[in-house]
């Protein structure tokens, strides 16, 4: 779980901080040197790195023709950028990164909303927000790239995507008290049918 204090004073202030949450569980690391390299589709293991300056030594080495995602919110690295030498250390600094991924999220959620129609209700957020992420993974939404777009800008409407969930979550676990509740052993359950009166009578 992020700190609170590292999502107030990092994360880009038009997501909630719910939001911010959700965004780096669904997509993000908890370790801020995470490096994820994929090839042609195949996820490639390297040795963890110990260092930040490890870390961005990885994502030199590997960024010409892989996939590399980087750090808390694993951005894609080297956005924007004509040479792997201009990658800095701080894209692995958890408050840098959260900064840069949070804002690159707010974007792909507005470019959503716009493709939605600029939605006002609620209801619609956790289907905007699972395509925000879906888009964050993939690099796509509706074939066009999400990360090179340019931001349409405006204000999404945002409620938490958990929120259903925990309702649900309640309701079955108040259920499974119940059944825990309920007697167990044969002689101890109470009688649904009288049986009394069978073979009582000739």
């Amino acid at each position: 779980m992020l700190d609170a204090a590292l999502i107030k004073e990092c994360a880009d202030p038009s997501l909630k901080p719910a939001i911010v949450e959700q965004f780096v569980q669904a997509v993000g690391s908890d370790d801020p040197l995470a490096i994820t390299v994929k090839s042609s589709g195949r996820l490639i293991l390297f040795p963890k790195p110990k260092t930040p300056e490890e870390a961005i030594e990885m994502v030199r080495e590997n960024i010409g023709g892989s996939v590399v995602r980087v750090g808390l919110t694993q951005i894609p690295a080297g956005i924007g950028l004509k040479d792997a030498s201009e990658l800095k250390a701080d894209l692995v600094d958890p408050c840098a990164n959260l900064r840069v991924g949070t804002a690159m999220f707010a974007k792909i959620l507005r470019i959503v909303a716009k493709w939605y129609g600029s939605p006002t209700s609620e209801v619609v957020f956790p289907q905007l927000f699972n395509d925000a992420v879906h888009a964050w993974q993939t690099g796509k939404f509706e074939g066009e790239s999400v990360f090179q777009a340019e931001d349409p800008g405006g204000a999404v409407v945002q409620r938490s995507v958990v929120e259903s969930d925990d309702a649900d979550q309640v309701e079955d676990d108040r259920t499974a008290e119940k059944k825990e509740e309920a007697p167990i052993k044969p002689d101890e359950a109470g009688i649904r049918i009288d049986l009394t009166r069978i073979g009582g009578q000739k």
